[in-house]
């Protein structure tokens, strides 16, 4: 009737086409889908090690396809191509959690997990101290069907084996000091390597090796029996002398590493190479 508003029956109302059609855009965006998150019983590790802890997944607005969980270590990997360099983050070392499952609205879903480190799994931490350049994570991807995946990441912290810990330590005591540390992709020849790249940390040196030696390079390759360890000296030039690096390598038994004086050995490596070249401290 005329002047008179009429309300719609609410009970024979449906949503609006074009409404649903958002609805199902925004559910493929993964808007109202479920979360993700994840707990570390302890972020600290070692190389070879592992790492515990829980993921919680909790169900969103809707019913939802979960194609499967899955964890990943990442690094910050430095690559050269041609006459540039670029960093990216890198995924070394996967395990997947779940197959898939389907995650009800608001549903609590915890996946307890034990994530294997890798053996040469670059050290972020020293004497408590984080290796400046040095960035390490564990990231969670979630796997929705038909939708965007879910992530988190929550750092971790990688801390030396006792026998890198000793070769470290003679190498502060001679009166090295850190400089910074990377992660380099390539391979490093002669060597048992593992990963598609390798670690170099490097230090500065004291004043009794400073006339021959600008910096030193330090890389770690464990491996479950040995640990292998590569020197690199970047010497400096003079008026008759060219600066070039000189390489050195030799492997750790853990068996024995705390019976070798690891000071003295360096020492001697680093005056013989220096002494090779014309170089004397």
């Amino acid at each position: 009737m005329p002047g008179v508003d009429t309300v719609p029956d609410q009970g024979t109302q449906s949503e609006p086409e074009d409404t649903v059609v958002f609805k199902r855009m925004m559910q493929a965006l993964g808007v109202g889908g479920p979360s993700v998150d994840t707990v570390l019983a302890n972020p600290n590790c070692r190389p070879g090690g592992y790492l515990e802890g829980t993921v919680h997944v909790a169900g969103g607005e809707h019913a939802t396809d979960i194609e499967y969980v899955a964890l990943g270590l990442m690094t910050r990997v430095e690559v050269e191509s041609g006459d540039s360099e670029y960093s990216s983050n890198q995924e070394f070392h996967r395990q997947r959690l779940t197959g898939s499952f389907r995650l009800e609205a608001g549903a609590k879903h915890d996946i307890p997990f034990r994530f294997d480190v890798p053996w040469q799994t670059p050290i972020t931490e020293v004497y408590g101290q984080r290796l400046h350049g040095m960035t390490m994570g564990l990231a969670t991807e979630l796997e929705v069907a038909r939708a965007v995946d879910k992530s988190d990441l929550d750092p971790v912290m990688v801390h030396p084996l006792p026998a890198q810990e000793r070769i470290l330590d003679a190498l502060l005591r001679l009166g090295f000091r850190f400089s910074r540390a990377d992660v380099e992709r390539g391979t490093v020849y002669g060597t048992e390597q593992h990963l598609p790249f390798y670690q170099e940390i490097e230090f500065y040196p004291p004043p009794q090796y400073a006339s021959g030696i600008n910096q030193l390079e330090l890389t770690f390759l464990p491996t479950p029996h040995a640990l292998q360890v590569v020197l690199e000296v970047d010497k400096r030039g003079g008026m008759f002398t060219e600066g070039h690096d000189a390489f050195g390598s030799f492997n750790v038994d853990y068996r024995t590493a705390e019976q070798t004086d690891w000071t003295g050995q360096l020492d001697g490596w680093l005056r013989q190479s220096a002494q090779r070249r014309g170089l004397f401290f």
